[in-house]
């Protein structure tokens, strides 16, 4: 009788690892798209960029980075300390709050 409750505990115990480690490939898995790197852009992108967004620290992302949508539909990640790209985003928040 003692084999069978410990063999069920085993078992238990067993299936919670299991879950446990399912569960957290899959949460990995969740996170939004970072930027692991900064691209290094040697000229200005200006006119081929459509949009762009911020990416913070907080959560899964890991480095702060401006994430520039080019035309063609790439994403390219840079650096927020660039003095054209801090530069680039005053202006076109600019643009966007004067269009209100």
């Amino acid at each position: 009788m003692e084999t069978k409750h410990s063999n069920m505990k085993f078992q238990i115990l067993f299936f919670l690892l299991l879950l446990a480690c399912v569960h957290h490939s899959v949460a990995q898995g969740s996170y939004e798209n970072c930027c692991l790197k900064y691209a290094h852009v040697k000229r200005n992108l200006n006119k081929f960029i459509v949009s762009f967004r911020e990416q913070k620290t907080d959560g899964g992302c890991n480095i702060p980075a401006v994430v520039l949508k080019l035309r063609n539909s790439r994403e390219i990640c840079v650096d927020p300390r660039v003095k054209w790209v801090n530069q680039l985003i005053q202006k076109r928040s600019e643009d966007n709050t004067s269009k209100m």
